[in-house]
């Protein structure tokens, strides 16, 4: 079984109101697939304070309580103590000590592995992944479109110098299928709900729900072509609530559809559950 996964980086649910963007007429293909195959899971893993990125993700990506194991929510990049945890397991080295074929489809915009490396400040999933390099994917690769960058259009890119081209959320959808049906398990990551949620500008939170919806649309209808699994989840709210600048307690949606979509949302209460149900499904 392919498995997709979809990580969308800030994103709770709550009820309808002025200041939640998070709603049929701004994203309605996302909204639609969390109210027919997508359940509410808790991201703050039974310790006070409001979830946060380092740990939440370290959660999601080990199956491990990482803000228990910290003793507390951990904001940003991880610290030693995670970074350790990850690199002695993660969702990348469980799949690929088994020989399966792993895919971070999020472009880096570096040449090699050693750019990444000598970073200063590295992400859950950078950690991860240069626990397994081959993960990667790099600028060659999203220019051959056989990668995405983070936030789909590479329209964020044109600041920074960037002179290739820009894709639509479609074209960027396909990109990405291709790599899944191509690997056995597949990793995009969007953190620009995160940036948006904390920007208190509900007209850019919306722009950037719109650009994300127009992705999704398109995405879940080749996944259904193609008998791909996805997995779509969060690590923590902030986006649904504009009226605030930081996270918040709100459940986060875990999405499934694809063969046995059914079974895999049996029991999941938390972000800790995520991984193991990834493993017992994969490896059926």
């Amino acid at each position: 079984m392919k498995v997709l996964f979809i990580f969308i980086d800030g994103l709770g649910i709550r009820g309808t109101s002025a200041d939640n963007p998070v709603n049929k007429a701004v994203c309605p293909n996302l909204c639609e697939l969390i109210e027919a195959n997508g359940c509410l899971i808790d991201a703050c893993l039974d310790m006070p304070g409001l979830p946060q990125s380092a740990t939440g993700q370290a959660s999601l990506y080990t199956g491990v309580n990482a803000a228990r194991h910290m003793g507390r929510h951990l904001e940003g990049f991880p610290g030693p103590t995670l970074r350790s945890l990850l690199n002695e397991d993660n969702l990348f080295l469980k799949l690929h000590r088994r020989g399966l074929r792993v895919k971070f489809a999020d472009a880096y915009m570096a040449d090699r592995i050693e750019e990444i490396e000598a970073r200063r400040f590295k992400s859950v999933t950078t950690v991860m992944g240069l626990t397994c390099p081959q993960v990667f994917s790099f600028r060659e690769d999203m220019l051959a479109n056989q990668a995405v960058f983070h936030d789909i259009t590479r329209e964020s890119l044109l600041a920074k110098g960037y002179s290739g081209p820009v894709v639509t959320p479609a074209k960027a959808a396909e990109h990405l299928i291709q790599l899944a049906i191509t690997h056995d398990f597949t990793l995009f990551e969007f953190f620009q709900s995160d940036l948006a949620g904390h920007s208190s500008s509900l007209e850019e939170a919306v722009a950037c729900l719109q650009t994300l919806d127009a992705f999704i649309g398109p995405l879940a209808a080749m996944a259904r072509q193609a008998n791909l699994l996805v997995i779509l989840t969060s690590d923590h709210g902030n986006i649904e609530d504009m009226s605030v600048h930081s996270h918040t307690i709100n459940p986060v949606p875990l999405v499934v559809f694809g063969p046995e979509a059914e079974a895999f949302t049996v029991g999941v209460r938390n972000l800790t559950d995520v991984t193991p149900r990834i493993m017992r499904t994969i490896m059926q």
